[in-house]
This record gives structure tokens, sequence and C-alpha cells, in this order.
């Protein structure tokens, strides 16, 4: 087989290159059901189980888990055997793993196999957003931010299908249901994603652009102070999406009311994910990271001042506007200043911070609040840590600037 041959078919952003985008989008939209289908199922299991909300509520902390260490393991098989290969295991995954939560008998079976969903799951978004970053130079930006909002799509088609399911046939019977529609779908897409990328080809960066930004620091200590980053902004974000249900049945408002909040967070997160792609194509990743860094801690302080029923929809509006860009960002920080070889690897590991960000901002947030009866700290703890987040991101601005300078 000729490699000569194939490969120089591919250019950056083509036509070619947007159809792919296209079939990415689709396969994280629908492999990002891993990420939304316990929140729905947690009342209806734990009344199956008799078990505590928190006994339930730990299937959710450990598909996180998977899902953040799925990113890095699979972000490595990208990185040395190509996407294909990556998500043909994903799809394995996801499909038996959805099966073997229908079939489980005790609590301890329904949250260990929702690791492995979590981890069925991650390759949807850390590794196909490095991916299609490799398929764009001009456009790199808009490719990671609409890979990325697969997850929101996701998030706003998946849980009334899987409420509708358990309504109808029961948890049990929709897991299934789930499995099998994602295995044969997923399949499917990325059998046509792989002619598209000419088979062998699929494994191949020889077509990604290089790295266009020198900061003058190792990847290794960038990565890490990527990962600080991204747990600081993460703890911020995670104090409205994780309590804004429970923060509007304390003020009396209901949790109907809460849970309206919190959808409108998503929608409008799809928004700000795409538009910041858009920026970031235009002004860099650093430059979009610090202005979305600066919106989310603006919109969060919001919250300490107005907490009136109709301030509490427009702030959490705001706030799903201002925040949705930011993990992006970073996947496009990493391409800018890192070789495309290691691209799945590392924004694996950033992306793993940012859930570790997510799951102590959840609970931290819980803590302030029995401790002092109100979540206006935990608010001012979220502001605190966006702080963290801004600093570390002046500092690479600083670092960049510099190494221009010095260049000059």
């Amino acid at each position: 087989m000729n490699h000569h041959q194939e490969t120089p078919s591919f250019a950056p952003d083509s036509r070619q290159a947007w159809v792919r985008l296209g079939l990415a989008l689709l396969i994280a939209s629908i492999g990002g059901a891993g990420m939304w289908s316990v929140v729905v199922v947690l009342p209806a299991v734990q009344a199956e189980y008799a078990a505590s909300r928190a006994a339930v509520s730990l299937a959710y902390t450990l598909t996180m888990f998977g899902f953040g260490l799925g990113g890095v393991i699979v972000g490595r098989i990208t990185d040395r055997f190509g996407i294909v290969t990556a998500m043909a295991l994903s799809i394995a995954c996801t499909g038996m793993s959805y099966v073997l939560v229908g079939l489980s008998t005790t609590l301890w079976q329904f949250q260990a196999v929702y690791f492995l969903i979590g981890l069925g799951a991650s390759a949807t978004f850390a590794p196909l957003m490095a991916e299609a970053s490799h398929w764009f130079d001009r456009y790199r930006g808009l490719a990671v931010t609409i890979v990325a909002a697969g997850n929101y799509v996701a998030g706003t088609v998946w849980p009334p299908i899987v409420n509708y399911g358990t309504q109808s046939v029961g948890w049990r019977t929709t897991h299934i249901a789930i499995g099998l529609f994602c295995a044969t779908s997923m399949t499917l897409l990325l059998a046509v994603l792989r002619a598209r990328m000419n088979g062998v080809a699929a494994q191949s960066h020889a077509h990604a652009a290089p790295p266009r930004l020198d900061l003058g620091i190792s990847t290794n200590a960038l990565t890490v102070l990527l990962c600080i980053a991204g747990v600081a902004c993460c703890v911020a974000m995670a104090m409205p999406q994780v309590h804004i249900v429970a923060y509007c049945g304390d003020l009396g408002y209901g949790v109907a009311a809460g849970a309206e909040m919190l959808s409108l967070m998503m929608g409008f997160g799809i928004v700000s994910r795409i538009g910041s792609g858009f920026l970031a194509d235009r002004i860099g990743g650093l430059r979009t990271l610090l202005v979305g860094s600066l919106a989310q801690g603006f919109a969060l302080s919001f919250y300490l001042f107005f907490d009136g029923l109709s301030s509490l929809y427009v702030i959490s509006a705001m706030f799903g506007l201002f925040q949705g860009g930011i993990v992006p960002s970073y996947a496009i920080i990493i391409r800018e200043t890192m070789p495309a070889q290691e691209a799945a690897t590392r924004i694996g590991i950033v992306v793993f911070a940012t859930v570790v960000g997510m799951s102590f901002g959840g609970w931290i947030s819980g803590v302030i609040f029995d401790a002092t009866g109100s979540y206006a700290a935990a608010f001012i703890n979220g502001v605190a840590w966006n702080g963290l987040n801004l600093a570390i991101v002046l500092t690479l601005l600083m670092l960049a600037r510099r190494q221009r300078a010095a260049m000059a």
C-alpha cells in the first residue's frame, strides 16, 4: 500500500476537513450520553435499592472520574495508534457497559459499571478535540469548540430521552437500549469517518500544523500550569452548575425553576462554546481564556448581590454565555504551543484536571454551605478560585510577550 499516494490528498481547512468535523460532532453528541444518563435515573435507582442519595450519587462521581482518567488513557492511545482505534475501543466499552448496568443486581455493581461508562464517554471529548485540531489551521479554534459542543448537545438531547424511557419501560431496559443504539450508530459513523481519513492515514499527524506560540518554558511545566488553571476555573464553574437547583429550593422558588436555570446555562453554553472558537481564531487561545475567565468571575460575583427569581434566570443565562468556552480554550492553547503528536495526551491530562476541579468544587461548595448555612461564602470561594485562574493566564501571556520581545 503506497502511503505517498494516500495522505497528500488531505489539506487542512478543506471541505474534507469540515465533513470529518461533522462526523466527529455526531459521534460526540451520541457518545456523550454517558455523561448525563446517571443524573436522570438517580431517583429511580435510589428507590429500587432503598439507598441514600449520597450512595447513589457516588455513581456520578465515578462516572466523572472515569471520564477524566479515560481522557488521559484514550488520549495516549490516540497519539500512538490514531483516533479510529481509540474510538473503536470507546464504542465497545460504552455499548458493553450500558448493557451491564441494565443487568446489574446490586448498587455497587451499578456504581462500578458507571465508572466504565465514564471511561467510554471520555473518547468523545478530549481525544476528539485533539484530533479535530489537526484537521484545521485557520479555523482550528472553531473546530475544537464545535467538537466540544457535542458534550452540551448530549446534555440537551439525552436527559429527556432517558427520562421518557425510564418512565415507560424502566431504567434497566432504557440502559440496554442506549447501549445497543450507541454501539450501532457510533460504529457506522466511525466507519464513515475512517473511510474519510483514508484508512491507514487515520493515525498520521504529518499534515498537522506545527506549534505557532513559544512561551519559553518546557511542555511539562506548561502542562502543570494549565492543570492548576483548569482546577481553579472549574471549582468556580461548579458552584452554580452543581448547586443552582438546591439553591433555588432553599430560596423557596422550587427545584423546577432551578432545573430550568441549569438548562438555560447549558443552552447558552453551546453558544459561548462556538463563539469562543471564532474568537480564538482571531486572538489566540490564551487571550480567549483570559476573556472567558474574566467574564466567568464577573458573572459569578452577580450571584452575591442578586437572589430574586427573575435576576437568577438572567444571571444563570449570563453565566452559561460566559463560561462555555473556557475548557476548549485549553485544548487550543496546547495545540498552539505543543507538537501535534502529543496533543491528545496533553489535552487529556488538562481535561482530567478540570474534571477534578468540577468534582472538588461541587463538594467544597456543599461543605461551605453546611458550615455557614448559606451559599454566600461558597460563591465568594468560587470567585477566589477564579482569581487564581486569572493570575496563571496573565502570567502565561506575559511569558509569551517576553519571548516575542526576545526574538524581535
